[in-house]
């Protein structure tokens, strides 16, 4: 008899439902995990649980949901170069052809090949008791990681480092995020270990807003409101930040963003979404300022967040701030959706 599991999929209407699935043999170079646990992001609420998008590299296509899994090797198909049973990894989310100019470079979220299939969106995804994956999709935890923080890796915290990375933020630097949800945590924590002075957050919800406070991830953190520019200015003798980042995907968070920032700094767009409006001359062009949109991360680059985090002995597990098993997913993406919680983990 066939080995079953049980997995959640996203029908759209804020409607989780559980199914059987069959448990599947790796072929050559997979690997089948099984799940420790898997993490809820953001565009899971706003492109499936919501409603289906239904196009372009959000296109969900009816599978088991979850894209942000961590776990356990507990079988190998033949042909493996790397990895092996018992080994502890997160999993890249976007499983990309491998040979167009991005997935070369690492970026297979960029990859616009019709073989591109993304954990959870095009192929099944984490949210279920295993996950059929491939080998080269594997990034392997440090032995100090839980699993619960590569799973935070394996999205949020390799989207956050990506684009400080690519802004090149250290101890010159002062740092204002607007949109304080888990993007905006994991964008702290990293600046901070990356060496920015001063930290300051821009949020609407009060219960976030005082978890941001309560993990001492920020110098401040102001309300999204007529005043917080002032706030800012105020903090900052005048003169703003050097580095913002937007992680709200909200037009007044990306234009606070921009304001927020000083001239000649970088400004980054990491929350997706919406629009926004703003005057190119006053805005950007007079104060020198760079836009960096930023997707996601590289698989080499979601490497050295891991890897970076397990040197300083960070834990992106400190901005969960609830656990389900798998049976609660209905409750656990109930509650992502309402936006006033840290990050929500299905644990197995």
């Amino acid at each position: 008899m066939d080995a079953r599991m049980t997995g959640a999929v996203l029908p759209g209407g804020r409607k989780v439902v559980l199914e059987e699935f069959p448990v599947s043999e790796p072929a050559y170079g997979q690997v089948l995990v099984e799940m420790k646990t898997s993490t809820i992001c953001g565009s899971d609420i706003r492109a499936i649980y919501r409603e289906h998008l239904g196009k372009g590299a959000e296109a969900y296509q009816n599978v088991i949901c979850g894209h942000e899994p961590s776990g356990k090797i507990v079988k190998v198909g033949p042909g493996m170069r790397r990895f092996h049973e018992g080994d502890r990894v997160a999993i890249y989310h976007i499983s990309g052809c491998g040979v167009c100019h991005d997935c070369r470079q690492g970026y297979m979220i960029s990859c616009t090949s019709p073989l591109r299939a993304a954990y959870g969106w095009q192929r099944d995804g984490g949210m279920a008791d295993f996950l059929l994956a491939e080998e080269k999709d594997c990034v392997l935890l440090p032995e100090n990681l839980s699993y619960i923080d590569g799973a935070n890796v394996a999205c949020g915290f390799g989207t956050a480092w990506e684009v400080l990375t690519r802004m090149n933020v250290s101890g010159r630097d002062r740092l204002l995020v607007t949109g304080l949800g888990p993007v905006g945590l994991a964008v702290a924590m990293l600046a901070r270990s990356m060496g920015a002075r001063r930290v300051f957050g821009i949020e609407a919800n009060e219960k976030r807003k005082r978890l941001a406070l309560d993990l001492k991830l920020f110098d401040d953190v102001f309300p999204a409101e007529e005043g917080a520019m002032a706030s800012v200015e105020a903090a900052t003798a005048g003169e703003r930040c050097e580095v913002a980042v937007d992680c709200s995907g909200q037009p007044g968070g990306r234009h606070l963003a921009i304001l927020g920032t000083a001239r000649w700094g970088r400004v980054g767009f990491v929350g997706e979404g919406n629009t926004v409006q703003f005057e190119p001359s006053p805005d950007i062009i007079h104060k020198q300022i760079t836009i960096f949109g930023s997707w996601v991360t590289s698989i080499a680059h979601m490497e050295d967040a891991a890897q970076h985090l397990g040197r300083l002995g960070l834990h992106p597990e400190s901005i969960v701030t609830d656990r389900f098993p798998l049976g609660d997913a209905a409750k656990a993406y109930e509650l992502m959706d309402r936006g006033e919680c840290g990050k929500v983990a299905i644990v197995f």
